[in-house]
């Protein structure tokens, strides 16, 4: 299995490598049929020429290598955050994983008589629900001034029409006046991106979790005590966002592990990151009012909720770090011990951050916490290490070799 999918990793930067022929110069390229939508979208993904300075694509924020996020090493890295093209701003967020971002729902209001502890919206793209759905999530990045840059839509698409290959494609799969709109052009672009992230390469479900249900890998005793514990809704607040329904059923196939609605669990503040951002006088927002998350979303005019954000899958959670969407945790386990921490109002539980042996950070939007799915008993050591291997049972196969060796032992 795994011979076979290097032979088709291989396969797909080899094709990659002989389609993306447009030069930064717009010399004329060479052409080659582009077999389908999905296989524009691949293309598209991967190509840096839609950039400003033609040094990102969105391969290079959402690494295809690595569970989908950002591994570069630069100035932004030790920040939680991403590094735009122009190599100097950086963003207030932590680059998500795209891994199953085909299965979040389309962003809307939760339907009348949703239980009175939920937050009002659920499902889109982005931590914030902004767009309702992929093709809108492909579109934003080119036009963020802090990430691909790029000053408009129809620089967006001169950069695809210097290459010959694209335009042939587009006009084939979208008609031959696809140019003459810019915007209609713009979302071809985006719906091609889409039909790419909806491949099995972003959700292939064959973690040692999915092997587990189908009877093909046996859990150890730490893996089991951790299953034991995300899954008792007496004990964990795991299932109260991380689990789409029947929270006490543990052998639903193919979960995503996120309800997609929104809360605040109290995350600190990245002090670095706010450090950082106040040096290069960027985004003059955040710096005054914080990240408000889904407030920001254009749809939500509650002020009472602020501070509240998508919440996200755990799969591929082992391998893509740093966690929480300001990136503030750098380890898996600091992330744990910090809702153990936070699961009582007094904050008596684990009062220090074990990263930085200090207190825990003052969270920006104390008021709107919600603490009513935060509550639960106190974590043992031993449970938060059975917590951990459980959460390194969803990792990707393709990825289980990008498990950090922290020592843990989860084969006992």
């Amino acid at each position: 299995m795994f011979s076979l999918i290097k032979f088709k990793v291989i396969a797909t930067l080899a094709t990659i490598l002989f389609l993306l022929t447009a030069c930064s110069n717009g010399e004329e390229t060479k052409e080659t049929a582009i077999p389908s939508e999905t296989a524009l979208g691949n293309l598209l993904f991967h190509d840096k020429n839609l950039s400003f300075n033609r040094t990102q694509s969105c391969a290079t924020c959402h690494n295809p290598q690595h569970a989908f996020i950002d591994t570069r090493d630069n100035e932004a890295s030790p920040l939680g955050v991403s590094l735009g093209d122009d190599n100097f701003s950086i963003g207030v967020r932590n680059t998500p994983t795209i891994s199953y971002a085909k299965f979040f729902p389309t962003f809307s209001a939760l339907p009348a008589g949703t239980d009175a502890d939920e937050n009002g919206f659920i499902g889109g793209l982005f931590l914030d629900g902004r767009e309702a759905d992929l093709k809108g999530q492909a579109g934003g990045p080119p036009l963020n001034p802090v990430e691909m840059n790029m000053p408009d839509k129809a620089s967006v698409i001169a950069r695809i029409k210097e290459n010959n290959n694209y335009i042939k494609a587009f006009e084939k799969f979208y008609g031959e006046n696809v140019f003459d709109d810019t915007d209609k052009a713009y979302l071809k672009m985006t719906m091609a991106i889409a039909s790419f992230e909806k491949t099995d390469e972003f959700a292939p479900f064959d973690s040692k979790w999915d092997r587990y249900l189908e009877g093909d890998y046996e859990l150890s005793f730490t893996e089991l005590t951790g299953k034991s514990v995300f899954f008792a809704d007496q004990n964990s607040s795991c299932v109260n966002c991380h689990v789409m329904n029947d929270v006490n059923n543990a052998r639903i196939k193919k979960q995503t592990f996120t309800n997609s609605k929104y809360f605040n669990i109290g995350v600190p503040k990245n002090i670095a990151l706010i450090d950082a951002i106040t040096a290069k006088d960027l985004h003059p927002g955040f710096l005054a009012n914080h990240d408000m998350g889904l407030f920001e979303n254009p749809a939500v005019d509650d002020p009472n909720l602020k501070g509240k954000f998508k919440t996200p899958t755990l799969r591929n959670v082992a391998v893509t770090g740093p966690y929480m969407h300001n990136g503030v945790f750098k380890e898996l386990k600091t992330t744990l011990e910090f809702y153990d921490f936070r699961s009582t109002i007094d904050g008596s539980r684990r009062p220090l951050n074990p990263e930085t042996g200090m207190p825990w950070v003052e969270t920006p939007f104390a008021h709107t916490i919600d603490h009513g799915k935060l509550g639960m008993q106190k974590l043992s050591d031993a449970e938060i290490e059975g917590l951990e291997c459980f959460l390194r049972l969803l990792t990707d196969k393709k990825f289980e070799h990008l498990i950090p060796d922290t020592g843990l032992d989860c084969s006992s």
